[in-house]
């Protein structure tokens, strides 16, 4: 039996904020990410995705998968398994302590601080149920993954505040965060964050967690932690193996490509586990933890696949660079670009060449997030690109 090896879609929130600060006051900021978090066809509220049109299959390089698909050692965990399919997954204790002792002794963790989600989406709100209550709001930076922020305002009704990442950098800015945390229930860091690809370097997050009260859960998304090469960075999973109240939240979307079957994990003190296992559904697909399994074995090839990705990544920006428009320097398996017009009407041109591009992150509205995908449509991407937009010499990008 063969199977094709390919990548699983996965829409992401758009995070609202709720912070003023002269950033984040550009005209019509407010009302268009308030659009955004409006449910629309998916839950988190999530934006529809453009309208592409029929006929040749369009790349779809707008949601950060894995673009060479599920490595061979999960795929065939998954059909060795598959004749067990007639059997519920709660029925499958073993496979859980399995998948749970095999995580936790990856990270010199014991399994009593491990549990498992349907994705880490389930993990990141099953953490605002807990932490979080209309009186202790959450804290976020911005732009960043809006999946924490939507839940928490659009199901739960809970507050929000935001911190702008600094205008220079575009990096996470700490030193605005930090005045947010006071009578939080929750402050939510990605690292590396999404959308712009950047790191908090590990010296800046001992930092926040030594600046903040030390009962205040500090709930970590570390979804592409896999594909960082910055030796400035690091997890933060020794917090947790400090006893500090710090949450790790993981997927096996990206560096594993599951992301259509849906896996992930969060590592944290027994005490906030225990507290999180009862918010969990419980009917993770059996099959998907023989594939989580296999895939955190696998390290040749996620090796292979950070490889790939990674030099993809680094020609295309190249390129892009190479034409005048400057990138972020990411440490993900997406990048930004910076293209100098609004995002919107660009992602309906793209849109018009089969393309699917990732979506505005106000404030960040003349930037472009790109997901990397093969080879051939990082081609069919920069062919796009260049008929979209002009040539840019040293003094026009520049601005001269």
């Amino acid at each position: 039996m063969s199977v094709s090896r390919r990548g699983f879609l996965q829409g992401l929130g758009v995070g609202r904020t709720a912070h003023a600060s002269a950033f984040m006051a550009a005209r019509g900021h407010e009302e268009y990410v308030a659009e955004a978090m409006e449910p629309q066809g998916g839950q988190g509220g999530r934006p529809m995705r453009p309208n592409l049109p029929p006929g040749v299959e369009a790349i779809r390089i707008s949601s950060n998968e894995n673009p060479l698909g599920p490595g061979k050692a999960a795929i065939d965990a998954i059909l060795g398994k598959f004749p067990e399919a007639n059997r519920y997954p709660f029925n499958s204790t073993p496979l859980d302590a399995d998948l749970e002792i095999l995580i936790a002794k990856l990270n010199a963790g014991k399994r009593e601080n491990v549990v498992l989600g349907v994705g880490s989406q389930e993990l990141l709100r099953n953490a605002a149920r807990v932490f979080m209550s209309p009186t202790k709001h959450l804290v976020i930076p911005s732009p960043t993954y809006g999946d924490p922020a939507g839940f928490a305002q659009n199901a739960l009704h809970y507050t929000l505040k935001s911190a702008p990442v600094s205008e220079k950098t575009l990096k996470t800015d700490l030193s605005v965060l930090l005045p947010l945390v006071k009578g939080a229930g929750l402050v939510y860091l990605c690292n590396p964050n999404n959308p712009t690809g950047l790191i908090v370097p590990k010296d800046e997050v001992k930092a926040l967690l030594d600046g903040i009260p030390k009962t205040m859960p500090v709930l970590i998304d570390e979804a592409y932690h896999h594909f960082v090469d910055d030796p400035r960075y690091a997890t933060s999973v020794p917090a947790v193996l400090e006893g500090r109240p710090v949450i790790i939240a993981r997927t096996f979307s990206k560096i594993a490509a599951l992301a259509g079957m849906r896996l992930g994990y969060a590592i944290a003190p027994a005490n906030m586990i225990q507290q999180m296992r009862p918010y969990s559904m419980g009917s993770i697909n059996a099959l998907v933890k023989w594939g989580g399994v296999a895939s955190l074995k696998d390290a040749a090839g996620q090796a292979e696949v950070k490889k790939k990705v990674m030099d993809l990544r680094k020609k295309t920006a190249a390129d892009l660079e190479a034409y005048g428009y400057e990138c972020l320097p990411s440490e993900t398996n997406f990048f930004m670009v910076a293209i100098g017009r609004e995002i919107q009407p660009v992602i309906q041109e793209f849109a018009a060449k089969k393309v699917a591009v990732g979506r505005p992150f106000p404030p960040m509205t003349k930037h472009m997030r790109v997901s990397v995908g093969t080879a051939d449509e990082m081609a069919r991407f920069m062919t796009a690109f260049k008929e979209i937009f002009p040539q840019k010499t040293r003094n026009t990008a520049a601005g001269v």
